[in-house]
Order: C-alpha cells, then sequence, then structure tokens
C-alpha cells in the first residue's frame, strides 16, 4: 500500500485525480468518478497546483538520472500538465533501467520517491 503523508486516500487515486485535472478534467467530474468529495480533491489539485514546478523539476532530474536513455516529455499546455508528466516520464525512466519498476504504477513511484511527501509543504 502507498499512501501519501497525511492522506487517507492512495496514492493512485490521488494520481488519478491529478492526471485526469492535467488532461483538463474539472474538479467536480473527477470527484465524482473517484467517489470522493468535493473539497478533498479540490485540495489535492491545489497543492499539487502550488507546487507544480517544483515537482516537474524534481521529476525531470529524476528521469534524467536513471534513464537509460531519457526522453524529457513534451511540454503540456499548463505548468500543472508539465508536472504530471514529468512524474509519467520518471517512471517510464526508472522502468527502462529496473524492468520491475515497469510493474508499478507512475504514482506508486512518486510516491516512493517523494518519501510519501509529493503533497506535504515540506517536500522537496
Amino acid at each position: 500500500m502507498f499512501a501519501l503523508v497525511r492522506r487517507a486516500d492512495l496514492a493512485e487515486v490521488i494520481g488519478a485525480a491529478l492526471a485526469a485535472k492535467a488532461s483538463g478534467r474539472g474538479v467536480r467530474p473527477i470527484a465524482v468518478e473517484l467517489g470522493r468529495p468535493v473539497e478533498t480533491v479540490r485540495g489535492w489539485l491545489r497543492r499539487f497546483g502550488g507546487r507544480a514546478e517544483l515537482v516537474r523539476a524534481r521529476f525531470t532530474v529524476l528521469l534524467v538520472d536513471v534513464g537509460v536513455d531519457p526522453v524529457p516529455p513534451a511540454p503540456a499546455a499548463t505548468a500543472f500538465g508539465d508536472a504530471v508528466a514529468a512524474v509519467f516520464g520518471a517512471s517510464v525512466a526508472a522502468a527502462s533501467r529496473w524492468p520491475d519498476v515497469g510493474k508499478v504504477s507512475p504514482w506508486r513511484m512518486a510516491c516512493a520517491a517523494s518519501g510519501g511527501r509529493l503533497l506535504a509543504p515540506s517536500w522537496p
């Protein structure tokens, strides 16, 4: 089980909300789809959005450091989207070096890489 610090939901649930937001979905449809309160989902999205540049930078460095032949993600339409793309890119890069990592979701990898503090004010 991979959970983020001070969050009741698993990393995959929060990550699904972040990925949905990056693809342009609104907070209410995301909350309904995940079966979570709107305010909870809004909190995740705000926290991540406020740290998007830090997350993008940290996971881009991770992507380059661990990738066998790293390919940075293409720019997204928003900083939020760039950060989510960097998380996915780092996951792909880690899987290229360590194939068993490919069996782990990008959000579990992000949870592990951040020490569970992906949404915590003290990280990075």
